[in-house]
């Protein structure tokens, strides 16, 4: 079997494959005895139908398929060994391969048309300056993170008056003969949809008696009325009375005071043991959040910075429009001018991040996808502020992420990311900066 790469030029080039018959002929007949032994026909044994006749029936169909498999086994062979980098696959020039005789031919020319990646430098120096976007956590952050702690240590408390946001218990009465009496009838008026109705209950206090329109309330809400009345929601949607409601209890959610209780439950026993400290924890921990988010920023920055160094890369679009619509389900398909050049932008960042990733010596390990999943699972108990996870829960939730099939590509993409992001702090020159969430929000956002 010979190669010869012909018509090449930056983009793209031609390679023909010559296939002699002592290429595939041990092959087909492997294969064609393999068949024989199973082979079913009529008026012969099995494994006694003569040769002959298995050739003639299969003979064409096993040659085709063997030199097709042979093909695609040597070709990326003969290109590995060659350090050709090429884009895809290789696609077969159908109309010259039409023209070949598989039937009587003995020796063949195969030729492919293939897409050459462009030649660039994307290394990394000092003498490259990319911004990184550092968000500073604020007073009113650490305020908000604080009060949110001493509230997930609050307590249910008995009040004597109302205020937005309590449960009510009491006495429903519908203000018609035999209507709907509910003993412990439950509501919070701060979920009711009529500002006018939800007013009426400002103020009041353990024994008062309201009279206002549920319906009108709760703005016809049918599963919301089922479940104050206790009744199927069809009757409940039909019930239009004023009802008087008799307040018997008053419950309401009071957040803790900050104390060792809440610096506990948010850190874990005796961690923090003033408010100072749990401050200064929570500023840590917010700025060890945001500290993701800058490096994330970073990668997208430095894309940017990259792409518009390198400039412009040469491809072969010709051949890269066939082989996206070769992976299109609808063989109908096209794909208009916008969403081929994005396609092609992405094709040069992957290829730049191939390159930055190479020169960096970046390796991925089994340790190195355990710790991108303990880092997506301790990313996902902070979000239901759970920050104080202990290492073995944090450990197998990881375990059981990363046995997920498409879990772990993800989190073999997220630990290339988090390499390739120290390799760039390494390697070029950050221009730090300070800015506010929005914005920073407001710069991912022009990124996207």
């Amino acid at each position: 079997m010979n190669f010869t790469l012909k018509d090449q030029d930056a983009t793209s080039a031609r390679l023909v494959v010559s296939v002699q018959e002592a290429d595939y002929t041990t092959l087909v007949e492997k294969t064609l005895k393999n068949i024989r032994q199973k082979a079913n026909i009529p008026g012969f044994r099995p494994g006694m139908v003569p040769m002959g006749l298995i050739k003639k029936q299969y003979g064409t169909a096993v040659k085709a398929e063997e030199i097709n498999k042979l093909l695609q086994t040597k070709i990326f062979e003969y290109i590995r060994e060659n350090n050709i980098d090429i884009l895809g696959e290789p696609l077969p020039d159908e109309e010259q391969q039409s023209t070949l005789d598989l039937v009587n031919g003995k020796d063949f020319d195969f030729e492919f048309r293939i897409a050459l990646a462009p030649k660039f430098d994307a290394t990394l120096t000092k003498a490259d300056n990319i911004v990184y976007s550092k968000i500073e956590p604020t007073e009113e952050m650490i305020d908000g993170q604080a009060k949110a702690y001493a509230q997930r240590c609050g307590e249910y408390k008995q009040m004597e008056s109302y205020e937005s946001g309590d449960m009510l218990k009491g006495a429903l009465v519908e203000n018609v003969e035999g209507g709907i009496d509910v003993k412990e009838a439950v509501m919070m008026p701060s979920y009711m949809k009529n500002d006018e109705q939800k007013a009426l209950f400002e103020g009041k206090k353990v024994g008062d008696t309201i009279t206002f329109n549920p319906n009108i309330a709760f703005d016809g809400h049918a599963a919301e009325l089922a479940s104050l009345f206790m009744i199927e929601k069809d009757k409940a949607a039909e019930v239009k009375s004023d009802f008087n409601f008799t307040i018997k209890e008053i419950t309401r959610f009071v957040a803790s005071e900050i104390n060792q209780t809440v610096f506990d439950a948010a850190y874990g026993k005796d961690t923090v043991k003033s408010e100072e400290e749990f401050r200064a924890k929570i500023k840590e921990e917010i700025a060890s959040r945001f500290a993701v988010e800058s490096d994330y920023k970073l990668l997208l920055d430095t894309r940017s910075y990259l792409m518009n160094r390198i400039g412009k890369l040469e491809y072969s679009e010709s051949i890269l429009k066939e082989l996206m619509l070769a992976n299109k389900e609808d063989k109908d398909a096209t794909i208009d001018d916008e969403t081929f050049q994005k396609s092609l932008n992405e094709l040069t960042w992957h290829l730049i991040k191939e390159q930055l990733v190479k020169n960096a010596g970046i390796k991925i390990e089994e340790a190195d996808i355990l710790e991108a999943a303990k880092d997506a699972t301790r990313a996902q108990f902070a979000q239901y502020g759970m920050g104080n996870v202990p290492d073995e829960l944090l450990e197998n939730y990881a375990l059981e992420l990363v046995k997920q099939g498409k879990s772990k590509e993800m989190l073999v993409n997220r630990a290339i990311d988090v390499k390739l992001i120290g390799a760039i702090k390494e390697a070029a020159t950050l221009n730090e900066e300070s800015i506010s969430v929005e914005e920073f929000n407001k710069k991912i956002a022009e990124n996207d």
